[in-house]
């Protein structure tokens, strides 16, 4: 049962992301597609869809195509950020904006039910002629996706309508009609999907199926000899990128551009789930393990490399230039959560809650107006976002981006955490994410279950039981974070009596109206070590707490973060610090190094004894430039 509709935010950490996204985050994105931020890279989105409707009513358009092939993505999922904001907060004006940008939407669509801003306006001779790089069906995706969040969130199903007939005409085209093709940036798979889960539509679990099994072709190939037009000049013979080169039941690596291929394996995972499908649910958990165990970053950052914005090999996992784009890691939980529908084992929410607190934070300025496209674990003044190298690294957040498409992702996820914090399967209710807030029990159930949590920096939580009935008999299955070296559970006091399976605590009982259940976590500091394997991370240290991961920034420690040393097996202490809202930092006995300015010498640098100071790595970046890092080197 997807538990967005049915969980609500109440107060606490992410009651503050939930009210930022919806007070400053979400108006300052509507600006920018309106390029009405001075300063900041034009999107011309809004502008992209006013010149495809007059291209429909009159045959020409007033302008030119302005923007990336993809550009009419930012403006779905800002629309899909804004159905689920109008969920938790009704606002007449912004839904009065947003229904003018669906009828503008409207106005832009062909007749036959096509809907592509860059074709109809830049290229109306060339649909369908360039799927490796068109982008497309990732474009009707991201359309399909607002529309069902606006239906679900609001009831309205205007834009659903759109997406339907736009569902339908690419049903038509490609299996009515027979022709070949799948999109080269999977996105569509997911979100026919998600149509079908909501319309109970045969057509698009089928066309959902039919996309995900025709890969491991070389269409691509004899695509563009048949239509050698391009969009970047992209290599077709490069078939691991756009994760073509198996069939992907063989796919055993994550390869590719990242984001890419982990839309690909969320959509692989719930139609596997819904078809029972056997082979395409090992293949998902094969991709799991391949991602996981040997090609994700200790913040739940994936993807290496700039070039291609892509997984490289196993244990490559660079520092300074790695790429971890903020939309892979969002990709990442969606990837997650549908794991838990195919197995309910905590490691997938354990990665999902290290992507969320990490990377996908770290994406936000914490006021809300600038971004990280990329997110690295290491920034160095004059070096990231300068050197030929690393200008893709950037060590401060910019306003907006010319391709845009991490800003809205954050924010349609932070405004839909109901769907990652719980799900429900016949009578077991699974708590994901320690999220403050209350759960609507399904009607057979009945009642609700309160969460009370200080959480990441508290470790006790407070699940709350509402039965108006008087008593329900369910199982309440609690994740065991992995990082927790001691949890205890108590149920009204007491002791509580539960069950352990793939790292779910399942308290399996006729819970009576007003019983409490009572979680504490282990917050200890714990040291993080890498694999031997990781050669840019040998002979260092990595802090974390709860789910946060720590870093060390310059403007903590006298602007000097490449001299530090950490001091092997000294004890950590917390202390609080209000200049990043309330955070709770770390600190560490360590050394510094002072050499005497030589490129190179014969004699060893001066070890100074030094605190070292360690904020929550999502912080980072938010006082200007200085150094950072994640993984220190130990004295």
């Amino acid at each position: 049962m997807d538990t967005l509709g049915r969980f609500s935010v109440e107060t606490g950490f992410f009651k503050h992301y939930e009210d930022l996204v919806i007070r400053e985050v979400i108006p300052y994105q509507e600006m920018a597609l309106r390029d009405e931020i001075d300063g900041a890279e034009k999107s011309h989105a809004i502008e992209n869809f006013t010149m495809a409707a007059q291209v429909i009513a009159t045959g020409h358009s007033e302008g030119e195509f302005y923007g990336m092939v993809f550009q009419d993505s930012d403006v779905y999922k800002w629309l899909e950020a804004v159905a689920y904001s109008l969920r938790i907060h009704p606002d007449a004006a912004l839904e009065a904006r947003a229904d003018d940008i669906i009828t503008l939407i409207e106005r832009a669509q062909h007749p036959d039910g096509y809907l592509n801003t860059y074709f109809t306006v830049k290229a109306p001779d060339k649909r369908w002629t360039n799927l490796q790089e068109a982008h497309e069906l990732y474009c009707a995706g991201h359309m399909i996706e607002a529309a069902v969040a606006f239906a679900e969130s609001t009831g309205k199903t205007h834009l659903l309508r759109i997406a339907r007939r736009m569902a339908d005409h690419i049903y038509t085209h490609f299996i009515t009609d027979g022709h070949e093709g799948f999109c080269g940036h999977p996105e569509i798979e997911l979100a026919l999907m998600r149509l079908y889960h909501l319309t109970e539509e045969p057509r698009y679990l089928e066309l959902a199926g039919h996309f995900i099994d025709a890969r491991g072709t070389d269409f691509f190939i004899r695509e563009r000899a048949q239509y050698p037009w391009m969009v970047w000049g992209n290599n077709a013979l490069d078939r691991e990128y756009t994760q073509t080169h198996q069939p992907v039941r063989e796919q055993t690596d994550a390869v590719g551009h990242a984001v890419r291929a982990v839309y690909l394996y969320a959509g692989m995972a719930d139609t596997a789930h819904e078809n029972g499908d056997a082979a395409l649910a090992a293949a998902c958990r094969t991709l799991w393990e391949s991602i996981t165990r040997r090609r994700m970053y200790v913040t739940g950052g994936i993807g290496s490399a700039y070039e291609g914005e892509c997984f490289t090999k196993d244990y490559h996992l660079p520092n300074d230039t790695v790429y971890a784009e903020t939309c892979a890691s969002v990709a990442l939980v969606f990837f997650a959560r549908q794991m838990l529908t195919l197995d309910k084992r905590a490691e997938y929410a354990d990665v999902m809650e290290r992507a969320l607190y990490n990377v996908i934070l770290a994406g936000m300025q914490l006021d809300g107006k600038r971004f990280f496209y990329v997110n690295p674990l290491e920034a160095l003044p004059g070096i990231s976002g300068e050197a030929i190298t690393h200008k893709h690294a950037l060590p401060v957040r910019p306003k907006w981006f010319a391709c845009a498409c991490c800003p809205p992702n954050v924010a349609r996820l932070l405004t839909s955490l109901g769907r990652y914090a719980w799900s429900v399967e016949d009578a077991t209710v699974y708590s994901h994410l320690f999220i403050t807030g209350t759960l609507i029990l399904p009607e057979e159930i009945g009642g609700s279950i309160t969460l009370d949590t200080a959480y990441p920096y508290e470790g006790a939580l407070r699940y709350r039981i509402h039965v108006p009935k008087g008593t329900a008999c369910f199982t309440l299955a609690i994740r065991l974070p992995a990082w927790s070296r001691e949890t205890t559970l108590h149920t009204n006091g007491q002791p509580a009596t539960y069950a352990v399976k793939d790292g779910f605590a399942l308290l399996t009982r006729e819970f009576a109206d007003g019983d409490e259940i009572a979680v504490s976590l282990d917050m200890s500091v714990r040291r993080v070590f890498p694999s031997q394997h990781i050669a840019a991370d040998s002979a260092r240290v990595a802090f974390t707490r709860g789910p946060l991961v720590y870093c060390a920034e310059g403007v903590d420690n006298a602007d000097d973060v490449l001299g530090l040393r950490v001091e092997r097996e000294t004890p950590v202490s917390t202390l609080a610090m209000n200049a990043l809202g309330d955070i709770v930092a770390l600190q560490v006995k360590g050394y510094r190094l002072r050499d005497k300015g030589a490129l190179y010498a014969y004699d060893r640098p001066q070890a100074e004894p030094c605190d070292i100071t360690l904020i929550p790595y999502y912080a980072w970046g938010n006082r200007g430039l200085n150094e950072m890092r994640v993984w220190l080197p130990e004295a």
